[in-house]
C-alpha cells in the first residue's frame, strides 16, 4: 500500500483552516476499520482555530497489535512514517494501548510524540483513584501489566481483563456485552472507579459502558490527542 492509501479521507472541518498546527495521529495497524473509530473519537476535539487532526493508518503494520513481537515489528515503519511527516507535523500521537515505539519515535522527530495508553493512565487518574483496563486477549494483559509497572503505576492499577475478541473482530455483534461484563467485573470484584478501553478499536462502545456501569470510561485515543493539542497550543504562545 503506498503512503497516500494510508491517509484516510475525511471531510474537512473546525481547525483544517489553512496554516493551522496540525497533530498526526497514528494507527500502527493496518485495519482501516480501527483507523476510522479513532477520526470518530477525536472528532470532539476539532474547533474552528485549533489544531488539524489528521488520523493516519500505517500500511506496513499487522491487522492488529496484539503480541510483543507485533509491537516490536512496528517500531521501524512507525519511525519511518513519523520522518515523511514531519515537515508538516505539530505533535504526533501513537493511537495503539501499548504505546510501541514511543521511546524510538521521539529520536525521529524534534515535535512532542505522546501515547495513548500512558496519556490513558494519567487522565484516569484525574477523574479516580484505581483505574481498570478492558483488554482484548490474554497476550494484551501481559504487556499492559508489563508497561503499567514501567510507569510506576501499579498502586492505582486494578487490573486488566480481556474480552477474548482480537482487533479485526470488534465491530461483531456481542463485542458490547463481552466488555459490559469485563467492565463489571473490573469494578465490582476488583475495585475500579475508572475504566480504560485498551484498545483503539473499541471507541465506540464509551457511551454504552459509562451507562450501564455509572463510571467514568477513558478513550484512549482522545487522551492522547487532548495531551498533543495541549502541547501544541504551548509550543506556539512560548
Amino acid at each position: 500500500m503506498s503512503e497516500a492509501a494510508s491517509r484516510q479521507p475525511r471531510t474537512p472541518g473546525p481547525g483544517d483552516e489553512p496554516g493551522t498546527a496540525r497533530i498526526v495521529v497514528i494507527n500502527p495497524n493496518c485495519t482501516l476499520a480501527v483507523t476510522r473509530g479513532i477520526d470518530e473519537a477525536v472528532a470532539p476535539l476539532r474547533f474552528a482555530g485549533g489544531p488539524r487532526i489528521d488520523c493516519v493508518t500505517l500500511a506496513e503494520g499487522p491487522p492488529g497489535i496484539e503480541t510483543q513481537q507485533h509491537a516490536d515489528a512496528v517500531v521501524g515503519p512507525l519511525c519511518d512514517l513519523v520522518r515523511r511527516e514531519d515537515n508538516t507535523a505539530s505533535a504526533f500521537v501513537i493511537a495503539c494501548f501499548g504505546d510501541p515505539g514511543l521511546h524510538s519515535a521521539r529520536e525521529a522527530t524534534s515535535r512532542p510524540v505522546f501515547g495513548i495508553a500512558h496519556s490513558a493512565f494519567l487522565h484516569a487518574l484525574s477523574l479516580g483513584t484505581r483505574f481498570g483496563v478492558i483488554a482484548i486477549l490474554p497476550s494484551s494483559v501481559r504487556r499492559q501489566r508489563r508497561y503499567v509497572r514501567q510507569v510506576g503505576l501499579s498502586e492505582h492499577f486494578a487490573a486488566s481483563i480481556p474480552i477474548g475478541v482480537g482487533v479485526t473482530d470488534l465491530e461483531g455483534e456481542d463485542v458490547a456485552a463481552h466488555m459490559l461484563r469485563v467492565g463489571r467485573e473490573l469494578v465490582l470484584a476488583h475495585g475500579a472507579d475508572v475504566l480504560i478501553m485498551g484498545c483503539a478499536g473499541m471507541a465506540r462502545y464509551r457511551q454504552v459502558l459509562e451507562d450501564a456501569l455509572a463510571v467514568p470510561v477513558v478513550d484512549r485515543s482522545q487522551a492522547g490527542t487532548a495531551r498533543a493539542q495541549a502541547a501544541v497550543r504551548m509550543l506556539e504562545r512560548t
